[in-house]
């Protein structure tokens, strides 16, 4: 065919290219596409499908070439010398639209990008990956970059081109299996999606794996995110933070479901400013230093609360936009409020449009399903042997610490990424290279991640949800371990919560739920949590599962909680269970506020609000949380009283507070406790008294020890222990 305009003869070579392209499964568009020399002129194919015309024209719009029509919507022009070009491009109807060429910009990452991605060394992902504003050549617009090396074709589709496969396909890095197009005068906002066509033939719809914001739900594409950094105003906090040291400090969280914390008026979530306005004086009044979120990155399905993201780099646009997450973030830090992030690297669901077989091929996931395919939640495991996932999620972590200013990352189910027979019939698991169980592969990952984190994010922790007896989880890699700043101890949890829901007549029996966990206790970096996973499911919630009537319930819930912010450890606890939540929680519920138009919910919101206050304030409750002299038991044995005691030290020549603990609904009067020093004890702390909405028995302001041995120490206290009650008594100097 030659062309009327150019004199171009194209051979059949070129026609069944531009079949091809037409046809929407060419793997090479910028070998036909854009401005290539011809003899002494430069001749520019245009991809079109159904424009009426095509026109070369220069800045002011003057016409420099008339496209023709020649195959497959291709249109081709001649330009006598190579210059500058734009394309006016007229659609039915007579609409025109004056753009740039994309086949006239190199769009590929530099060399060094792809090598650190092809070794999963490349930590900042976002900034190459998915959709990226900026300026090619003097022109801005945005360039799009995908990983899928199994496809035959990828383009970017979207709003700017009406959702067609042929109009933006992209250049491929055969190397590395990138794609990459440049698609001038696209703007913060364009929504998108990636076209595949994979090694079978099979179309496949994508959302952007990289992508950093999202379509709010229902809708199903990936938003260019704004380019404009975001104005920061917490260097203070940030500089606090990398001089801090965890373990040594307190650590008192409050773990929430944002979309369901509260509603507005119209029963809606709320969004993330309107929760910053709401939530951070709620926090702030309760004491608490942290909020850890359940996972906000982009999930299609809210009823897996999250642990389905399908946008790890990204959150959920159902409370609005990056640059608002950023503003509550920065909210949190003003107001004294550490964030902590859930963030799944575990497992993926297997919507269509996320990560499932990319581009047609087990690319994210192991391809045996012995491997990939998780039982409990029907969802895949990624394939941490392959660098570039590895990598992809190691940049997603740090995403989120860097560009959010998040302060920790409390990582999901730990102990199914770490066992490969985790949760699995006999016959339903491959064993690792040396016939063990263990996933060597996984445990390299974890590592690399702490080290990551680490090394980038002074003061930044991160936290493993590990409910096994897996070994050194928080340990130093350098030792074996896993490099991990805390561990949840799952052990106490289901020990004491199974201690506190017994009828107290029969706890006497079972006095070594309450007592155990001291037996290991400083074998790892600990937080006790009581998370959402105890509220759901049948379990009930904390004050439901207390025995008695409600007044006993509470009683038992504040002595629990009183007990458990003097354990060693750092804390957790799920919201609701502070305005004494009846109901379950349930992600399309908000919380039971109109509880705290009663005196037993808010006498128990001021119970929470003194002990954060004193875990905070005294040293002794938390600078020794992971070593051993930091705790002595006083009394560990009184099974029949159901009665503890412990004392908990700071640093030497610091007051030591001694807690004890009446776990029946029976006072005890003069009850004989060995104290280290003959002097006066103030109670400064009693979960029984009546701004609490307890009884109000207990031994006023002070107590005076007496010079009696008792339990190993030399002096003594006789106190009032009120019933179902937790005390807290620091030695003090006599009065003068």
């Amino acid at each position: 065919m030659t062309s009327m305009l150019t004199g171009h003869v194209a051979d059949a070579s070129e026609l069944r290219a531009l079949r091809a392209l037409g046809d929407a499964c060419h793997d090479a568009p910028f070998a036909w596409l854009g401005p290539h020399r011809y003899h002494d002129a430069s001749l520019v194919r245009v991809m079109a499908p159904g424009a009426d015309r095509v026109v070369l024209v220069d800045a002011e719009g003057a016409s420099l070439a008339e496209g023709e029509y020649i195959e497959g919507g291709v249109f081709i022009a001649e330009l006598r010398e190579a210059r500058d070009y734009r394309l006016k491009i007229v659609w039915p109807g007579g609409v025109e639209q004056v753009t740039e060429d994309p086949y006239r910009f190199a769009p590929l990452p530099g060399e060094l990008d792809l090598h650190l991605f092809c070794e999963g060394r490349h930590h900042e992902l976002a900034r190459v990956f998915g959709a990226r504003a900026m300026t090619i050549d003097g022109v801005a617009g945005v360039r799009f970059t995908l990983w899928a090396p199994g496809a035959q074709r990828v383009s970017v589709v979207g709003d700017f081109n009406g959702w067609d496969g042929r109009r933006h396909p992209m250049l491929k890095h055969a190397g590395s299996g990138v794609w990459a197009l440049f698609v001038p005068h696209l703007n913060a906002g364009e929504r998108y999606r990636f076209e595949l066509l994979d090694r079978d033939g099979r179309l496949r719809s994508k959302v952007d794996p990289l992508g950093r914001q999202f379509e709010a739900t229902p809708g199903g594409a990936s938003m260019v995110a704004s380019s404009q950094p975001f104005q920061w105003n917490d260097s203070a906090w940030l500089a606090r933070r990398s001089a801090s040291d965890a373990h040594r400090s307190p650590l008192a969280i409050y773990e929430l479901h944002v979309l369901s914390w509260q509603y507005d008026q119209a029963g809606a979530s709320l969004s993330w400013d309107e929760l910053a306005s709401r939530l951070i004086p709620w926090v702030a009044d309760l004491g608490f230093t942290h909020i850890e979120l359940m996972p906000i990155t982009e999930h299609p399905f809210v009823g897996s609360w999250g642990y389905q993201p399908i946008g790890l780099f990204a959150p959920t646009a159902r409370m609005g936009s990056p640059e608002s997450f950023a503003r509550f973030v920065d909210a949190c830090h003003a107001a004294g409020i550490g964030v902590i992030l859930d963030w799944v690297p575990a497992h993926f669901p297997n919507d269509e449009h996320g990560l499932v077989r990319f581009d047609g091929t087990p690319l994210y996931e192991h391809g045996d399903p012995r491997e990939g395919v998780h039982p409990d939640w029907n969802t895949l495991i990624y394939n941490l042997g392959r660098p570039e996932v590895r990598g992809f999620l190691i940049a997603s972590a740090l995403q989120w610490l860097e560009q959010f200013h998040i302060d920790g990352l409390r990582v999901d189910a730990v102990a199914s990424m770490l066992y490969r027979d985790y949760s699995r019939a006999p016959d339903a698991w491959l064993p690792n290279a040396e016939g063990g169980r263990e996933n060597f592969e996984a445990i390299d990952f974890l590592r690399e991640l702490n080290a990551a984190v680490a090394s980038r994010c002074p003061g930044v922790i991160t936290i493993a949800e590990e409910s096994t007896a897996w070994p050194g989880v928080t340990a130093p890699a350098s030792t074996g371990g896993l490099g991990f700043t805390f561990k949840w101890n799952m052990g106490w949890m289901h020990d004491t919560l199974e201690y506190m829901k017994r009828d107290p007549l029969y706890r006497r029996w079972h006095h070594h739920e309450l007592t155990f966990g001291l037996q290991y206790a400083f074998s790892e970096h600990y937080i006790l949590p009581l998370s959402h996973d105890e509220v759901v499911h049948g379990k009930g919630t904390l004050l439901s599962r207390m025995p008695g009537d409600e007044g006993l319930k509470l009683a038992g819930l504040r002595a629990y909680l009183a007990f458990m912010w003097a354990h060693p450890g750092k804390k957790l606890l799920f919201m609701g269970a502070e305005l004494g939540q009846w109901q379950e929680w349930h992600h399309d519920r908000e919380l039971d506020w109109q509880r705290l138009d009663e005196a037993g919910p808010r006498g128990l919101c001021r119970a929470i609000a003194d002990l954060n206050r004193i875990y905070v304030e005294d040293p002794a409750l938390h600078l020794h949380d992971i070593e051993p002299h930091g705790f002595s038991w006083v009394i560990a044995d009184d099974s029949d009283n159901s009665v503890i005691a412990f004392l908990r030290y700071a640093e030497q020549g610091q007051a030591p507070l001694l807690v004890v603990c009446n776990l029946t609904p029976i006072a005890r009067e003069h009850y004989r406790i060995g104290v280290p020093v003959q002097s006066i004890w103030r109670e400064v702390f009693n979960s029984d008294s009546i701004f609490y909405a307890g009884s109000n028995q207990g031994n006023g302001s002070a107590v005076h020890a007496h010079p009696e041995p008792s339990h190993g120490h030399p002096a003594s206290l006789l106190l009032t222990l009120p019933p179902m009650s937790t005390l807290y008594l620091r030695q003090g100097d006599w009065p003068t």
